[in-house]
């Protein structure tokens, strides 16, 4: 049911900074050694959120921001990087740090409090606290003004549309791959055994019956499988799978506004009996319903499967992990499998629409239009080449080498990770830049990737508001989980499956459908 799917960061400050942290705002200053501690750092000065420059706004003026930030290391990145940035963008930057593994208790509290910063990173946007602050009026709308900057003018509607709460937005969305998925298979196997790289479903499932049969590894040993999965129907194999089948990505919408759930398709049950045929026949481990990604892995890289389905990027860690091992291992990435063989057919889910949430300027900080201009030029500045490279790779001749082609190589990991790492996910937009990573592997992954765009199915329903789905989504979607495994596995029929689908819509699953298409013809009527 492909129908209407969508295609594509003293001594005053220092006391500021101490009473910043035992406040609602709640930053990293507290709390034990991995916590993302700032009060003891030297940079204290810089990541405490202290109070603006009272002087008004020019966009052309040096700035004082304050930024609310998650991070996602054990430590705040050190002056370093920091101070060439803060010259970059004639800025200074005051950061307030957030542990990622807190970041939804920590940003309720601040939401609730409002004690905010200038710039508040949201990645939660499916939260209902951020969700509700959103729509309350706290923070800007912005789409009337993106257009005023090159960077930002580029994000494009289908950004803009997905990154929206009631169709309005309230933050520069950050700007994520459309599509990373793909399948990564063991191409010395494949030359070994004389099959050609799979371009159907119907090819990836003789390839799976190979690599189990036929000792791909030549050791004489019955120890092979062909797909190496995990416990995780999305961002394991199934969801990619269901692409090639033509399975919307988690809802789709006809002409009508009419929405209909992923799991209500007959593009869905394909993938179901895709799976089932796999497991029946041994063509994948038996233990996926119970497999960590880290185990799937580390058993792919020693050699007991061929065929690995998750994000392309994968496929550099699974080679760096298979050294010493399976030092032979040859790969090759696979983004352009149907189950029709047509070109036309191609496609591919996206994860999140290519949004990872909203960098949002909340009103009682962020005080008039000026002060706004100001700093959404410098969100503008942050995602230029220049700057993009330092928040990735660092300070050029420090922490990296650029060869051929703006190929980079890291120079010192320990440094890289101290002074450049924290940076990664305060950056507006991932892709897009002339620097890029020197592993070969890699650079296919980021050309897939770039190419998957193209192919990508967006959700229709991401950014539209359910009461229902808020309060009961996460609950009704075990329903549908369970009964996805338990068909697969041979404990359920399809009577059974589609039983399941009709006990979600009662208790709750009609209301959504209903709660989506009317948010649906709201905004697009």
């Amino acid at each position: 049911m492909r129908n209407g799917v969508i295609k594509m960061n003293q001594t005053a400050k220092k006391l500021v900074a101490l009473m910043l942290c035992s406040g609602l705002l709640l930053t990293a200053c507290g709390g034990g050694n991995n916590s993302g501690n700032t009060s003891n750092n030297a940079n204290s000065g810089k990541n405490a959120n202290s109070g603006k420059n009272a002087e008004a706004y020019d966009e052309n003026a040096k700035a004082t921001i304050s930024w609310l930030n998650i991070l996602h290391t054990a430590s705040p990145p050190t002056d370093t990087v920091l101070d060439q940035i803060e010259e970059k963008t004639n800025s200074e930057i005051k950061f307030s740090w957030i542990p990622d593994a807190s970041k939804e208790e920590r940003l309720n509290t601040a939401l609730a409090s409002n004690s905010l910063s200038d710039i508040v990173t949201l990645t939660i946007l499916d939260n209902s606290a951020v969700r509700n602050a959103l729509k309350s009026g706290m923070f800007w709308e912005v789409e009337s003004y993106l257009d005023d900057y090159p960077n930002l003018a580029a994000i494009s509607q289908d950004t803009r549309t997905s990154a929206s709460i009631g169709g309005k937005l309230y933050g520069v969305p950050f700007q994520k791959d459309l599509a990373r998925n793909g399948v990564v298979i063991r191409k010395d196997w494949l030359d070994k055994l004389g099959l050609a790289i799979p371009k159907t479903t119907d090819e990836l499932m003789a390839a799976a019956k190979a690599f189990t049969e036929q000792d791909p590894d030549g050791n004489g040993k019955n120890d092979t499988t062909g797909f190496m999965d995990r416990s995780d129907l999305i961002y394991g194999a199934f969801k990619t799978l269901g692409s090639y089948f033509g399975t919307p990505t988690n809802w789709s919408v006809n002409d009508e506004g009419i929405m209909t759930p992923e799991f209500d398709t007959e593009e869905y049950i394909s993938t179901m009996n895709f799976m089932k045929e796999l497991y029946d026949n041994g063509y994948i481990n038996k233990d996926f319903p119970v497999t960590a990604k880290t185990d799937q892995q580390q058993n792919f890289a020693q050699g007991k499967a061929g065929i690995y389905v998750g994000a392309l990027f994968d496929s550099k860690n699974l080679k760096n992990l298979a050294k010493g091992i399976q030092d032979n291992m040859e790969l090759v990435m696979v983004n352009n499998i149907t189950a029709t063989g047509n070109e036309s057919d191609r496609a591919i889910w996206s994860a999140t629409n290519g949004v990872g949430g909203l960098l949002a300027f909340p009103k009682s900080e962020v005080k008039d239009e000026a002060e706004l201009k100001r700093i959404l030029k410098f969100v503008n500045d942050l995602m230029s080449d220049e700057i993009h490279g330092l928040m990735t790779y660092g300070i050029e001749g420090v922490h990296y080498t650029v060869g051929e082609d703006n190929a980079v190589t890291i120079k010192d990991q320990p440094l890289w990770q101290q002074e450049v790492q924290p940076f990664a996910s305060s950056r507006p937009k991932e892709t897009g830049y002339k620097l890029h990573d020197s592993d070969p592997l890699k650079v296919e992954a980021e050309k897939l990737i770039a190419e998957n765009a193209k192919y990508a199915l967006l959700n229709p329903a991401h950014s539209l508001e359910s009461e229902t789905n808020t309060t009961q989504g996460s609950e009704l979607q075990k329903i549908i989980t369970d009964a996805t495994y338990k068909y697969i596995l041979g404990e359920y029929q399809l009577d059974e499956f589609k039983s399941a689908v009709e006990s979600w819509k009662k208790q709750g699953g009609s209301n959504i459908i209903k709660e989506y298409e009317s948010a649906y013809k709201e905004i697009n009527q």
